[in-house]
C-alpha cells in the first residue's frame, strides 16, 4: 500500500512539471520569437511479480535460482526525462519597422551581454543613444565585424543579412558620413549579421529576456556562412510558435491526471488506515 502512495505522488509531481511548461508557454504566447517548452516523462523500472507459492510443477532454467514463476510486471511510478525547447518556425508578423528583423529558417541572432555572447530569435531591435542596434534590454546586435552602428532611416538589411547604408566620403576617405534616406546615393555595405546554429539546438538553455545560451549538450555555436543561411526579412517579426488552443487542452489534461493521482493517494491512505485499525483491534 505504501508503494501505491509513492506511485501516486510521483504522478502528481510529473503533472506539476507539465503544468509549469504549459503555464510558461501560455504566458509567452504573444512574445516575439518565443519557442514553446515541452516536457518528456519516463517510467521508473518495472518490478517483476512472482508467485511465491505454486501447486504446479515449475522447472526453472539451468543456472537460475529463481524457483517462483513470473506472473507479470508492476509499474513503480514516473519521473522527468527531459525538458526541451521546440524550435518550429513561428508565423511572420509585418511591422514595417526598419528595426524589426526576422529569420526565415534555422538560426539565431547573436547579441553581446556582460556574461558573454547570447543567442535569440526575437528580432525586435531599437536604436541606442550611441547609434548601435540593441535589443530592448540594451544588448547590442552583433555583425561579423562587431556591434552594428547605423542611423534612423538610413540603413537596409537584405535577405542575406547584409547591412547597407547610404554614405558619402568627404576628403578624408576613412570617415564615412551617413545621409538621410531621401538623399541616398550609392549604397555602401556596412557589415553582415552574424547568424549561428547549433548541433543540438533543442538543448539550448533559456536565460530569460528571449535569450539562449549554449549548454554542454547543445554544443558550441556554428557560424552559418553558406547556402544554409536563413533568409532575413526586414520589417517583420517572428510570432511565438505556441498554439494557445493546444496548450489549454493540455492544461485540462494535466489537471485531470493530477486529480486522478490525488485520488489514488487518498484511496491508498484510506485502505492503510483501515488495515491499521483492524490489526490494532485484533492485536
Amino acid at each position: 500500500m505504501v508503494r501505491g502512495i509513492y506511485t501516486g505522488a510521483s504522478g502528481m509531481r510529473a503533472q506539476q512539471w507539465r503544468l509549469d511548461a504549459v503555464a510558461n508557454n501560455l504566458a509567452n504566447v504573444d512574445t516575439d520569437g518565443y519557442k514553446r517548452d515541452q516536457v518528456s516523462l519516463k517510467a521508473f523500472p518495472e518490478l517483476l511479480l512472482r508467485r511465491m507459492e505454486d501447486d504446479g510443477v515449475y522447472k526453472h532454467p539451468f543456472g537460475s535460482g529463481d524457483a517462483a514463476p513470473i506472473i507479470g510486471r508492476m509499474g513503480t511510478g514516473v519521473e522527468l526525462n527531459e525538458s526541451f525547447t521546440v524550435f518550429t518556425q513561428g508565423s511572420p508578423k509585418e511591422t514595417q519597422s526598419d528595426f524589426d528583423l526576422m529569420l526565415e529558417g534555422n538560426g539565431f541572432f547573436v547579441v553581446a551581454t556582460p556574461y558573454g555572447e547570447r543567442y535569440t530569435r526575437n528580432g525586435s531591435f531599437i536604436l541606442g543613444k550611441e547609434g548601435f542596434l540593441l535589443t530592448k534590454d540594451g544588448y547590442p546586435l552583433l555583425g561579423e565585424n562587431g556591434p552594428i552602428s547605423v542611423r534612423e532611416n538610413n540603413f537596409k538589411v537584405d535577405a542575406e543579412g547584409n547591412v547597407w547604408i547610404n554614405a558619402i566620403y568627404p576628403d578624408d576617405p576613412t570617415v564615412m558620413v551617413s545621409r538621410r534616406a531621401n538623399e541616398w546615393e550609392e549604397p555602401v555595405l556596412l557589415d553582415r549579421l552574424r547568424i549561428v546554429e547549433f548541433e543540438l539546438e533543442r538543448y539550448l538553455e533559456k536565460q530569460g529576456l528571449s535569450l539562449y545560451r549554449q549548454s554542454q549538450t547543445s554544443g558550441p555555436p556554428i557560424e552559418i556562412t553558406d547556402e544554409r543561411r536563413p533568409k532575413v526579412l526586414q520589417g517583420f517579426l517572428e510570432s511565438s510558435n505556441v498554439d494557445p488552443v493546444l496548450e489549454m487542452v493540455q492544461m485540462i489534461e494535466v489537471n485531470r491526471a493530477y486529480e486522478a493521482n490525488q485520488k489514488v493517494i487518498q484511496t491508498e491512505e484510506a485502505m492503510l488506515g483501515t488495515l491499521i485499525n483492524q490489526v490494532t483491534k485484533f492485536g
